[in-house]
């Protein structure tokens, strides 16, 4: 049987033939995909280079990335269904085409509010591959039927297993803000995962997603030759969709995208980049795009925040405010390489799990410091990301925010500074501004978050020789230098500006220069006056 990845839709249409390609948007079945004719990005060349290494690997990825559907791939590989892969790059690689025995385990799809829901989805696959290999269940614990089921499928068949683990760590990441039972999970985890240590032997092939890296499970620690793919430049586009393989594989697509937003077809290549575009999962790699956005927008023709919209990201939002994270932070922080990879450390400092999630990536690299640099990935992220942390800074409806944003910059662009600060004074003056917390860090925050979302230069607490301006904003034409009082006068917040000479580096520039002095008062938790001088 042949398969083609490239079928198309037909219609006839005023005498015309017009083809719709077919994207498999949410569709994770590489058999589906390929027998219903799909646009199949391949990266079967990738899996076939591991697959002849052999050994076990893991590889994190945020979520709707590709991961499932990579598994999948794997699982109809190695269990010998070449007439799917005809076409395909590995079908010129693999001469032999072997069935081993498969077993896949997906820990997707369900919310793990307690053990039981972990010890269901475990029996939910194992007895399915118990009926599988003949096994009879002499044990309660779903490590011994692992075992079990390994030693069955190996005495079976007498080929090596393949073990596949997709989302292995969705339990722990449910769990996170639970202590007692993340650990019951770990626990239970621990020694789930540790028969792939114990059975070695039986074993040809195995691999394991997620989106973290929970360094304390003994999956890791336990096998010693496990390959962490994650931040290895050999393997930065198994998932995900590359500049190169946008062109190859949607080039008609983009065309038509081109058409139906009145752009060309360069422009859209540039907006397509600046929206879905700047995964980098190792320092200086391709920037990858996510391709569930991407997929979403070559179908509907139109530019939205996709991946956004299909998950809120309310616990990072908890976690950050429990660390007191310096949000002004996301735009630039630096991390380590080794905190970079591991998120045990969640509630100490959320950028492991931030990147991890996919809301940061990689910016640029200290090869001397061995320092990463993380920020927003693209317009979706950042956009989706600050509109939804607004809220919980100011006190904006989410239905609100677009329009809010939209007169704010106009203001701001047209040098309208009375109107910028109006808009903002009336903000905060809403009596359903509950936030409890800091008060002096949440507006700050919130001019931050603002000032970010209209797309303008920003500087949060900028540094010069004689101290520290609370906000910069530059756009083409304007400087805005904000001083910020609590419970002072917004005089005294000019007088600083004044006196501290903020506006000196500026002396060359033809710009125009605004001086802002707020007063915020924290018992009233609003604007209470501001002055502006030019």
């Amino acid at each position: 049987m042949t398969v083609n990845s490239e079928k198309r839709l037909t219609f006839v249409r005023t005498g015309k033939r017009v083809c719709k390609m077919l994207y498999p948007i949410g569709i994770q079945d590489f058999e589906k995909i390929r027998k219903d004719g799909f646009v199949y990005v391949d990266k079967t060349d990738i899996v076939y280079k591991m697959a002849q290494k052999g050994g076990y690997y893991f590889l994190s990825r945020p979520r709707r990335f590709g991961k499932s559907l990579l598994v999948s791939t794997m699982e109809a590989y190695f269990s010998g269904k070449k007439e799917l892969f005809d076409g395909l790059a590995i079908a010129e690689l693999e001469k032999d085409w072997i069935q081993y025995p498969v077993l896949r385990f997906d820990l997707s799809g369900k919310q793990y509010k307690s053990i039981s829901d972990l010890t269901e989805t475990l029996f939910q696959h194992l007895v399915k591959l118990e009926g599988l290999y003949g096994v009879k269940p002499q044990f309660e614990s779903p490590e011994a039927r692992f075992k079990d089921v390994i030693d069955a499928a190996y005495a079976k068949t007498g080929l090596g297993v393949v073990i596949l683990i997709d989302e292995y760590d969705k339990p722990i990441v449910d769990s996170l803000g639970d202590e007692k039972l993340n650990e019951s999970f770990r626990s239970l985890l621990q020694g789930f995962y540790g028969v792939i240590k114990a059975k070695d032997a039986c074993i040809k092939f195995g691999f394991l997603t997620g989106v973290t890296k929970i360094g304390k499970l003994s999956i890791f620690s336990g096998l010693n030759n496990l390959k962490d793919i994650s931040m290895d430049a050999r393997y930065t586009d198994i998932c995900g969709i590359s500049e190169k393989d946008l062109k190859k594989y949607f080039g008609e697509s983009v065309k038509e995208l081109a058409v139906a937003n009145d752009l060309s077809v360069k422009e859209t290549y540039t907006q397509l980049a600046e929206m879905y575009d700047g995964y980098h999962f190792c320092e200086d790699s391709p920037g990858i795009y996510n391709p569930f956005s991407l997929l979403n927008t070559l179908d509907s023709k139109r530019f939205r925040e996709y991946w956004f919209e299909t998950g809120t990201p309310s616990f990072l939002v908890k976690m950050m405010k429990e660390t007191s994270y310096d949000v002004t932070r996301l735009s630039g922080d630096e991390v380590g390489s080794s905190l970079l990879t591991n998120v045990d450390s969640a509630f100490a400092n959320p950028v492991p799990f931030l990147y991890q999630a996919g809301y940061l990536t990689i910016k640029d690299y200290d090869k001397e410091y061995k320092l990463y640099k993380v920020g927003f990935p693209n317009k979706e992220v950042k956009d989706g990301f600050l509109n939804y942390l607004l809220n919980f800074y100011a006190p904006v409806q989410s239905e609100s925010t677009d329009a809010l944003i939209s007169r704010m910059s106009r203001d701001i662009r047209s040098g309208n500074a009375e109107g910028f600060m109006q808009k903002l004074e009336a903000l905060f003056a809403k009596t359903s501004y509950q936030i409890q917390g800091d008060s002096e860090k949440d507006f700050q925050y919130a001019m931050y978050i603002i000032l970010e979302l209209m797309g303008e230069y920003v500087e949060v607490e900028k540094a010069t020789s004689n101290g520290r301006i609370d906000v910069l904003l530059q756009t083409r034409e304007y400087i805005y230098i904000i001083e910020i009082k609590i419970n002072d006068t917004a005089e005294a917040a000019l007088q600083q500006i004044e006196e501290k000479a903020y506006a000196r580096r500026f002396a060359d520039d033809k710009r125009k220069i605004f001086k802002i002095g707020v007063r915020f008062s924290t018992e009233n938790r609003c604007i209470d006056s501001w002055k502006i001088a030019e």
